[in-house]
């Protein structure tokens, strides 16, 4: 599809726009010239992403070095006759594949539901007359009527807007609607400044207008995103990046041993044949077969865990990456704050007042800044707030425990802090009942209402210059009427404002008894001021509680919003959040200040600043890659169309659950069920904890594979026959890792684990103290093994298949023994508690009663090649289990103490 010329659309003018598009707004295009740009522009669609083929994403499932081992490993075994073992290993590495499918199925889905969201029809005006058409069929210069409740079907030069209201948060992350007009605005500003200009997908809240299309499908700023959704990099998570270097390495270093089994077996003289099925035997016992599994079971169970903290994990490695997080971006309207607007402060007589409480509940007080309660007969605060009742067209309503408003929030704001005065909807209908209204216009800039009663009254709210402009007189803190102190109240306004408030002014007038309607005209002049309102919509407490602890845990958060930047620096103060202070506030860089900086400027910005303002899609992107470029892991939260692409680009992308659009949903990694900060910090708590138990999977499995290893390396250089068969290799590595190693996933967190630092990103899974444990355990088998073996072979006389099954008893027991030191890797289990994770104990149980069977059943010594033995076989291999037990014991003992 060929592209519309670009042009910075709201800087021109409307005869501008219709000359560079060749159409008139009146008269709309002609039936010829739709027909041409139709088959120019191509149809007003979004092009769909090009899908990988679903048996390719399958096999690719197996691009995994240690599968690779495991695949060659099922081969070898099968043509050596060992059927058992090939089954076993080819179903591990089935099953794993599957379960990697399936989780990468399920995930982004954006480019589908950005297709979705493009409106079904549109009202056109072609050759004078008015038709509703395909919006498909839409094409530049195509004018457009819409009103409220429709969709934009494309972006539009708007030539008409009568009290023109938008909601554009799902494109702009703007908490209120913006109201439109028709004037070109400079070139440069932002997205959320175009106020000329009407963009696809977005609903009109208000009025009516009409609009000349600018660009269609992949031409339109939701077009524009969904290509940066496309071309986002899809980056690979801490864990897969650590399991990666993992797995080479231990590819590596099986190899190296399985050629010096060869190499010594030949030098001894065996045949290449028989040397090259140990080799192969080695090379199954030293690879940890339940890894993969193990992996994909503990993140299974990490994501249950985060779900019941309200936060629904759509990957798996998403559960790791958020433990491993430095640094969060987050939304403010409703994440960090309640995304309920409530007066705060009101000025009424001269006076200031605060208003306690929060959101739409009309819970709270009204006071004065010094803290005495507000009297009923306060007239100036009465009608101020009786003002902010009148004057309003919205409902405040409670559904089961909750209070939403049905209408404008900004109404719903006035009416809460009307009901924390004491008064209430009823009664103020009864005592003011309404005769007429002017509806608010964005050319005037207020709304105003007729009353009758006992006397006819006006109440009057809006911006503060419209309303000021109509005013002569005041009323006083003693109620008397008195020439108005424009300057003071100026004062107060400015003083609202750099708290980040927004403030209404409020006015009435006495009206004439046989008034009956009202118009512009009555109300231009002669009305008496009665205070202020100011209001915001405040942060959640919980969200600042959640703050603090992400910042002792070493984790930055930095706001990214589309709303203005002192009300944003404000919000940030509130929240505790840490950056660059100027004049006792958190400096917040605007959208169009970051148009000047340049990629290397912008990585040093986002390292001391904290809130980020006014931003646009794009953006938002930039500040993900700028960060990310200093090597930070990255969590971004997000709700709307233009979250779609940082979302996507971030380390892992957070959705809002409730408020969150399906583009938004589509291109996370986890949702948020409640839409709050503080699901995000307990889902990193998790994170974090998920990481430990995995690391303690991978230290406790590991001297496991080794000692395997040693044993065969051992036998082949003494000459002895193997201690352990490949058969009885996989029994150990197979069931233990699942009735043993698996009840870590079940191991409560450390105390502390939002105390300590994030995880360096380049940090390897095993460090130096984890790589030295390691060597010792795996030395510790191959003693307890092989010493016992030779001593039940040529001490005590036993068969081959007796001192196997010692063998293969001593790795179950010793795994078992481990298992407890391994429930902390660097604490005694008595500060953690004997008992506080049962499952350690049932899988132990479990494993024991496995084994029982393994060494006593006909079936199973048939199967496995394995024999019973005799209480002294069991004596002896408990007591290495208790040797191995204490020596672990004493060395994390001298680790935790001098700290190593």
């Amino acid at each position: 599809m060929k592209q519309v010329n670009q042009h910075n659309w709201h800087s021109l003018s409307i005869a501008e726009a219709e000359e560079k598009l060749s159409v008139s707004f009146r008269k709309g295009l002609s039936s010829e010239e739709v027909q041409q740009r139709l088959e120019k522009f191509g149809q007003n669609i979004l092009t769909p992403k090009q899908q990988q083929n679903a048996f390719l994403r399958f096999l690719l499932q197996f691009h995994q070095p240690l599968i690779y081992i495991l695949l060659i490993a099922t081969v070898v075994t099968v043509i050596l006759g060992e059927y058992l073992d090939a089954v076993v290993i080819f179903a591990v590495v089935f099953i794993n594949a599957i379960i990697g499918y399936i989780q990468e199925s399920k995930a982004l889905k954006a480019i589908d539901a950005l297709s979705k969201s493009m409106a079904l029809h549109a009202t056109v005006v072609r050759e004078s007359n008015k038709q509703t058409i395909d919006a498909r069929e839409l094409v530049p210069g195509d004018v457009v009527l819409i009103q409220s409740g429709d969709k934009f079907p494309a972006d539009l030069r708007l030539v008409q807007a009568r009290d023109l209201k938008v909601d554009e948060s799902a494109l702009t992350g703007e908490s209120v609607a913006v109201e439109k007009n028709t004037e070109p605005v400079a070139a440069d500003v932002v997205l959320g400044d175009r106020f000329c200009l009407g963009f696809s997908s977005t609903t009109v809240t208000y009025g009516q207008g009409r609009g000349i299309v600018i660009a269609t499908g992949d031409d339109t700023e939701v077009g524009k995103i969904q290509q940066s959704i496309a071309s986002a990099e899809e980056l690979q998570t801490p864990l897969t990046k650590k399991i990666k270097r993992f797995s080479q390495l231990l590819l590596w270093v099986i190899l190296l041993l399985a050629a010096v089994v060869f190499g010594v077996g030949l030098w001894r003289g065996e045949s290449a044949a028989e040397m090259f099925m140990v080799a192969v035997a080695m090379a199954v016992g030293t690879i940890p077969e339940g890894l993969p599994v193990a992996v994909t079971i503990m993140l299974a169970i990490g994501v249950s865990k985060m779900a019941k903290r309200r936060a629904i994990t759509r990957k798996l490695v998403a559960v790791e990456t958020l433990g491993s997080t430095n640094v969060i971006c987050s939304d403010k309207t409703g994440t960090l704050t309640e995304n309920q607007m409530t007066v705060q402060e009101i000025v009424a007589g001269n006076k200031a007042y605060t208003v306690s409480g929060l959101g739409y509940r009309p819970d709270g007080e009204i006071a004065t800044a010094s803290g005495f309660g507000v009297a009923d007969d306060n007239a100036p605060l009465q009608y101020c707030l009786k003002a902010g009742m009148l004057c309003n067209d919205s409902a405040l309503k409670q559904v089961d425990d909750r209070w939403i408003v049905e209408g404008d929030p900004t109404e719903g704001a006035l009416i809460v802090s009307g009901r924390k005065a004491g008064l209430t909807e009823e009664s103020l209908e009864q005592e003011y009942p309404r005769l007429d209204s002017i509806p608010f216009e964005s050319e005037y800039q207020y709304m105003a209402t007729l009353h009758g009663g006992s006397k006819n009254s006006i109440f009057m709210k809006g911006s503060v210059e419209a309303i000021m402009d109509r005013c002569d007189t005041w009323i006083t803190a003693d109620g008397e009427v008195a020439p108005i102190d424009r300057g003071q109240v100026q004062s107060e306004v400015h003083r609202m404002a750099d708290k980040g408030l927004r403030v209404l002014a409020f006015a009435m007038a006495e009206a004439s008894p046989d008034l009956e309607h009202i118009e512009h005209e009555t109300v231009s002049r002669g009305m008496t001021f009665v205070g202020l309102q100011g209001m915001i919509d405040p942060p959640r407490q919980e969200a600042i509680e959640a703050v603090r602890l992400c910042q002792m845990a070493g984790i930055d958060v930095k706001m990214i919003t589309g709303d203005h930047a002192i009300t944003a620096s404000t919000i940030a103060g509130q929240i505790g959040l840490k950056g660059r202070h100027e004049n006792g506030k958190l400096v917040a860089i605007a959208g169009r200040e970051l148009q000047t900086i340049d990629d290397e400027e912008l990585e040093n910005v986002v390292q001391t600043t904290s809130v980020f303002a006014r931003v646009a899609p794009d953006q938002k992107l930039r500040l993900v890659k700028a960060l990310q470029a200093r090597g930070k892991i990255v969590a971004m939260t997000g709700d709307g169309v233009n979250d779609g692409p940082a979302l996507k680009q971030a380390n892992i992308g957070i959705a809002m659950g409730i408020t969150g659009t399906e583009v938004a949903k589509d291109a996370a990694d986890m949702v948020l069920t409640d839409d709050n900060f503080s699901s995000i910090e307990g889902a990193v708590e998790e994170g974090r904890g998920v990481f430990d138990n995995l690391t303690k999977f991978i230290v406790w499995t590991l001297p496991t594979n080794l000692g395997e290893g040693l044993v065969i390396l051992a036998a082949i250089v003494l000459g002895t026959q193997l201690p352990v068969q490949p058969v009885q290799i996989l029994w150990i590595n197979m069931t233990t890792a699942v009735m043993l190693g698996l009840m870590l996933a079940f191991e409560p967190k450390e105390p502390g684990i939002m105390d300590r630092p994030p995880r360096p990103a380049n940090e390897p899974i095993l460090t130096y103290p984890l790589i030295m444990r390691t060597l010792l355990v795996g030395t510790l088998l191959l003693i307890a093994a092989f010493g016992l073996y030779l001593y039940e072979r040529r001490v005590l006389g036993s068969t081959v298949s007796e001192g196997q099954t010692v063998a293969t008893t001593v790795f179950v027991v010793l795994e078992a023994v481990y298992l407890l030191n391994c429930r902390s890797l660097v604490r005694p289990v008595r500060e953690i508690g004997w008992f506080s994770n049962m499952w350690i104990y049932y899988g132990i149980a479990a494993m024991l009663f496995f084994q029982l069977l393994f060494i006593y059943t006909p079936f199973m010594n048939k199967l496995f090649h394995s024999s019973p033995i005799d209480l002294m076989s069991w004596m002896r291999i408990l007591g290495a289990g208790a040797v191995l037990f204490a020596i672990v014991s004493l060395e994390k003992a001298i680790r935790y103490k001098y700290g190593k």
